[in-house]
């Protein structure tokens, strides 16, 4: 009995060691499989992962490529829109006869000599060059205008104390719409606008003495026919306004100068009310109607300031002081209107405008030797002060210093105004074309393209304008009468 007790016990004994055993094994093979099932799990995961980074890394490469080619396209089309813009700007100045100009401009592109493109062009121009021929500088027209009416149902039907102002107006003045039909019908026959200083070959010596001579190389295709163009009085005179003109020239958004303009109800707007931004306007449709890109002449007075700013020291005086001006419109900061011009000018200059003396105060300069001087000194001190220096005058009046003969150096008049730099000078006539080239200066003649001259070729048969364009059809049809019928029997 305790045999088989005993040994009960130790099968027991036996058994639990067993099964502890049996345990440990399982277990080890527990934590083998789960060991193995781990590894497998990283495997598959960090197969998962690696097949991803792979995937990922060659999306991030074909980006990566496909960034570098759009950039790479990007540059290429920047290239090829800078290199259009160039051959767009030779186009230009091509279209106004600087065939030389457009092809230095072509050849500063990289690599032109290899674009078929470019060389067509170059190729074109050479051959355009070939078919210009000299013109006779002595033949050119010079045509001016005052101020554009801006708004003639204004100026023509002014009442009460402004009505005696329709007269003048109306023989002196050019619409906007008349302005514009003009260059269109010279454009339509040919004509081209040049620089007076086209004219002429001018040289300066070693000890700076000036002369001139016939330019032989003012070169225009066959038929067409070159004429400067000048405005008077671009002052924007006290008198007009309210009148249904342009109040100022300023420099608008675009760097370019135009006009502000203020309009019935007081609402004060900007654009094309005048001469300078009307001919820029026109010119910017039709390039080929300005040699070289060729602008006008600004002539200006002073007694009003310039250019619509109250630049003159006068104004800045009370009505008690002798500013006349004052009790109606005010007494002005002349050195801040100065300073507010002073852009204005140079916007001008930028835009191929050129300036020129008409005389501080409007006077003839007919008159005794005295009076000019007195009136020439004071354009230099109130005038070329804002301005600059400028060897181009132009008479007021027309009324010129000498008879049609050259300028005797025994012309007290003459002398002194070439003493102060004149080079230019020009009267008005009203044949087509008066020019005089001397060594020493150079004259010419111009045309009032206004209500006065278009009346005179209409109704009393005087022909001065048609061979320009032609009047009837340009000629305002709501003018009043008054001060063009006076005319009739003269």
């Amino acid at each position: 009995m305790g045999d088989e007790r005993g040994k009960s016990t130790g099968q027991r004994q036996l058994s639990k060691a067993q099964l502890e055993r049996r345990r440990k094994r399982r277990r080890k093979a527990y934590m083998m499989r789960a060991a193995c099932v781990a590894a497998l799990l990283l495997i598959i995961f960090g197969t998962i992962f690696g097949v991803r980074a792979v995937i990922k890394n060659k999306e991030a490469k074909k980006q990566e490529e496909a960034a570098a080619a759009a950039a790479q396209e990007a540059e290429v089309q920047k290239e090829a829109d800078a290199e259009n813009v160039l051959i767009a700007q030779a186009e230009v100045t091509a279209m106004g006869y600087d065939y030389d100009g457009a092809i230095q401009q072509l050849q500063a592109i990289p690599d032109y000599a290899g674009n078929a493109t470019i060389t067509g062009k170059i190729a074109e121009y050479e051959a355009a060059k070939t078919k210009l021929v000299p013109v006779d500088v002595e033949t050119v027209s010079h045509v001016f205008f005052h101020t554009l009416v801006a708004d003639p149902s204004i100026t023509w039907n002014l009442t009460g104390a402004n009505e005696y102002k329709i007269a003048d107006y109306n023989q002196v003045m050019t619409t906007i719409d008349e302005f514009n039909k003009i260059m269109q019908q010279m454009y339509d026959r040919g004509y081209v606008l040049v620089n007076i200083r086209d004219l002429v070959v001018e040289t300066t010596d070693a000890d700076g003495n000036i002369s001139f001579a016939k330019n032989e190389n003012l070169m225009l295709p066959e038929g067409k026919k070159p004429f400067v163009l000048s405005q008077d009085d671009v002052s924007y005179y006290f008198y007009m306004t309210g009148d249904g003109y342009a109040d100022k020239l300023i420099v608008g958004e675009d760097g370019k100068p135009t006009n502000e303009y203020t309009q019935q109800d007081g609402t004060v707007v900007t654009g094309s009310y005048d001469v300078v931004p009307c001919l820029d306007d026109f010119i910017e449709a039709h390039p080929d109607f300005s040699y070289k890109g060729a602008k006008g002449i600004l002539a200006l007075t002073g007694y009003n300031g310039v250019l619509g700013y109250r630049t003159d020291p006068d104004l800045a005086k009370t009505a008690e002081e002798g500013n006349k001006n004052a009790t109606e419109y005010g007494v002005f900061d002349y050195q801040a209107e100065i300073e507010k011009a002073k852009p204005v000018v140079q916007a001008l200059k930028d835009d191929g405008w050129e300036f020129a003396s008409h005389s501080y105060g409007h006077i003839s300069y007919g008159s005794s030797f005295d009076k000019v001087k007195t009136d020439a000194d004071k354009w230099q001190e109130r005038v070329a002060n804002v301005i600059g220096p400028t060897d181009i005058i132009i008479y007021p009046f027309g009324t010129d210093i000498g008879s049609w003969t050259e300028y005797e150096d025994t012309n007290e008049t003459y002398q002194y105004l070439k003493g102060q730099g004149f080079r230019f000078f020009c009267n008005v006539d009203s044949n087509l074309y008066w020019v005089q080239i001397t060594q020493d200066y150079v004259r010419q003649g111009r045309i009032n393209l206004d209500g006065y001259r278009m009346y005179q070729d209409i109704h009393n048969g005087a022909n001065k304008l048609t061979e320009l364009f032609d009047p009837a059809t340009v000629f305002d049809p709501n003018r009043p009468t008054a001060g063009l019928d006076d005319w009739d029997d003269k």
